[in-house]
């Protein structure tokens, strides 16, 4: 990881955090967000502060990044730190930089006084899974994830 800075996101970096996004939007094979998407995260991390940004740099030229944000445990009653986006790009892969990202994130858990930290991985991401295996986490088999997507949202009706 020789010449690899893991930072904060600062507003300079937009442009090629939006490229970096567009590259883990192929690389999951999902549509990459709307011009008016683009505008919003970038609104979302830098001025609404809603989400927060890591950055790993080699030089000017950012190489990856890990996007996070907040939610909260009743039961633990504490904070729970959640990875909505840790990317490398695939030529600086398998050089420590996702783990140095990972481990940022980590370490701002801790620092927050976090009682856990969770993310989510496509089934069909096999190095990623192993990748979190290999440090320890475990995937939950007694959770489901279920979503409601913006028609889904649109869609509920008023009363039950």
């Amino acid at each position: 990881m020789t010449g690899v800075t893991v930072r904060r996101g600062r507003p300079s970096d937009s442009g090629q955090f939006i490229g970096l996004l567009l590259a883990l939007a192929k690389f999951e094979r999902l549509k990459p967000p709307s011009e008016a998407g683009k505008k919003r995260i970038l609104e979302d991390v830098f001025a609404k502060k809603r989400v927060n940004l890591f950055v790993a740099a080699r030089g000017r030229r950012l190489i990856g990044y890990a996007l996070y944000f907040y939610s909260y445990s009743s039961f633990l009653a504490k904070p729970t730190l959640y990875l909505e986006d840790l990317y490398v790009l695939e030529e600086h892969r398998k050089s420590g930089v996702g783990f140095a990202l990972f481990r940022r994130c980590v370490d701002e858990a801790m620092t927050e006084g976090c009682g856990r930290m969770e993310w989510s991985v496509l089934a069909w991401n096999e190095k990623a899974l192993k990748f979190y295996e290999r440090l320890g986490a475990r995937r939950l088999s007694e959770w489901y994830v279920y979503r409601l997507d913006e028609k889904g949202l649109e869609r509920l009706p008023k009363k039950a």
